[in-house]
């Protein structure tokens, strides 16, 4: 089982793919999609969408994980990063990919052993994980492996094309998409 952790930010988002076979982990492939900083919101969106597309189609996940859209005190932070996490969502369902959600103290729990655990804690406990020589250098990157490895760890049983943390409420958003194609062009 392949799956796609991804952190999404409006100048550059990390993904990083983690297989579990037997369970053993490694990391099948990871890195930044990296936005023009000089491009208005839209233009980066789209570059992100593009980016994403190239990463799913040579990864070839099975699902994608996502932590959960943190709100602080910004509210036009928050509403850039609520387009971008909708620009990253509806990329993925394009592919028919299954959604999970994780909040960052779960993921927090899952790779350092503790829901308060800080970006680097998390970063230097990866290596053990997964089997690698170091941990990435950006925390982007480090943040979307651990968010793909607090999915593979929790065994998430569904791999029906469902959003929302995968608990089987309605049918989910790729049957919507498949259902209703005018709506989402």
């Amino acid at each position: 089982m392949i799956v796609l952790g991804i952190d999404p930010g409006s100048r550059k988002t990390g993904y990083g793919a983690v297989a579990e076979t037997g369970g053993s982990f490694s990391v099948q492939g990871c890195g930044l999609i990296r936005l023009t900083a000089k491009g208005t919101l839209h233009e980066r969106i789209g570059e992100l969408c593009r980016g994403l597309d190239e990463v799913i189609v040579t990864l070839k996940p099975e699902a994608v994980a996502l932590e959960t859209a943190f709100v602080g005190r910004n509210v036009q932070s928050a509403l850039i990063l609520g387009q971008v996490r909708g620009a990253v969502l509806a990329t993925v369902l394009k592919h028919c990919l299954p959604v999970r959600e994780y909040a960052p103290r779960e993921i927090k729990l899952a790779v350092a052993g503790t829901g308060s655990a800080r970006k680097e804690q998390v970063a230097a406990m990866l290596p053990r994980l997964l089997g690698l020589e170091e941990a990435p250098k950006s925390l982007d990157v480090t943040d979307a492996l651990g968010i793909a490895y607090c999915d593979l760890s929790r065994s998430a049983s569904s791999l029906g094309c469902k959003a929302g943390g995968g608990k089987g409420r309605g049918k989910g958003w790729a049957a919507f998409v498949n259902e209703h194609p005018e709506l989402v062009a």
